[in-house]
């Protein structure tokens, strides 16, 4: 194993999907790609974004995600993890299939959330939605949920 794509939903906690993702890389002597998916500005799905000031807070929510991802990137640097960072916008399944691919990487860790019912049907799943591709080993990572 050779590359791993940790795909990392920056608003929730990463820990546990982190500390899985670190202890394979280290025992394979793997490369973490850490993906982060950020929600695509509203202009691009067809949206007014609004006066300025939305503008402005996304801008600082895109800023504030971006610092997040390099503060745990240097963090894992000195745990001598080799790890890069990508974050990119878009929708969230099709994303992370995309940069798979793109890396040529042995094995996705994500978390999940462990909705069910109807907050299941009208949130979807990410990971489901990864599973079905069945086009990369994927490794699961129960998150604790939000509230």
């Amino acid at each position: 194993m050779k590359n791993i794509l940790v795909a990392l939903e920056l608003r929730a906690d990463t820990a546990r999907v982190l500390r899985q993702a670190t202890e394979l890389a280290v025992a394979c002597h793997a490369k973490l790609w850490l993906l982060h998916v950020a929600d695509p500005d509203p202009d691009f799905v067809g949206y007014e974004a609004g006066p300025q000031y939305i503008r402005d807070i996304r801008a600082e929510a895109l800023k504030e995600e971006r610092a997040k991802l390099h503060q745990i990137i240097s963090d894992l640097t000195l745990q001598k993890v080799e790890a890069q960072p990508i974050m990119v916008m878009g929708s969230t399944a099709e994303t992370i299939l995309a940069e798979a691919e793109r890396l040529n990487v042995d094995l996705i860790v994500m978390g999940t959330h462990g909705r069910r019912g109807l907050a299941k049907a009208f949130l979807g799943s990410t990971s489901d939605d990864v599973l079905r591709a069945n086009r990369f080993s994927v490794l699961v990572v129960p998150t604790p949920s939000e509230g």
